[in-house]
């Protein structure tokens, strides 16, 4: 391991914004996010696989009203995200270091206002789609966590992945699909996310790659 990533490593475990194994907190934080964590009542957006959290602090920037959490289970991509956010005085930030798969240990029924899914593995093949993070796997894990009317955003470059997630949610009885676009930077809700991009996103948008976009709520 390099002395880098051992250094950001180290920094990880000092960060109050981090969430992690071996940290007391790890343990205590389902249903405690609001009172250990944040320390107020603001509503909980959260992030899943946030990698560097361009997008989570690029929320927290424009929201300073709400808490917003950024999970990944790479912890030097969430150092990056925890140093800005730390850097720049923002409280309404946190990360939480672990497997999507874990995330019912962390986030107690209702205690998620919101939930974005950003640019995901979109593991292609059959085989594979127990781990696409909008299979019905993971959505029946999400749907307790989330407010009656809380909103799921998703977004992603893969066309593949988007057909079968918005075909998934047509056939759900207890999903409302609000919105859905092959081509977001076209669409009318483009100014809502106020040219925040992920890294992933700004590296297929320069390969002239059209971004997918829905959000819907359960019901």
């Amino acid at each position: 391991m390099s002395r880098k990533k051992l250094q950001r490593f180290k920094e990880n475990e000092e960060n109050r914004n981090v969430v992690q194994e071996g940290k007391e907190i790890f343990e205590k934080i389902k249903g405690n996010w609001k009172t250990l964590q944040f320390e107020n009542e603001k509503p909980i957006t959260v992030e899943l696989a946030c990698g560097r959290g361009e997008f989570t602090v690029g929320l927290a920037r424009q929201y300073p009203e709400r808490n917003f959490i950024g999970v990944d289970i790479k912890g030097s991509r969430i150092w990056k995200g925890s140093t800005i956010a730390i850097a720049e005085g923002m409280e309404n930030v946190a990360f939480l270091r672990t497997q999507i798969q874990m995330l019912e240990k962390f986030f107690a029924e209702g205690e998620i206002a919101e939930l974005w899914i950003t640019f995901p593995d979109p593991f292609p093949r059959d085989g594979d789609e127990k781990r696409r993070l909008t299979s019905p796997r993971f959505l029946d894990m999400y749907k307790p966590m989330i407010q009656k009317d809380g909103t799921v955003h998703f977004k992603t470059d893969n066309t593949g992945l988007f057909d079968y997630t918005l075909e998934l949610l047509q056939s759900r009885e207890d999903v409302n699909l609000t919105f859905h676009t092959h081509d977001f930077y076209t669409s009318e809700l483009k100014d809502e996310h106020h040219g925040i991009k992920t890294r992933y996103e700004k590296i297929f948008s320069d390969k002239g790659e059209k971004i997918k976009y829905l959000k819907f709520r359960f019901v």
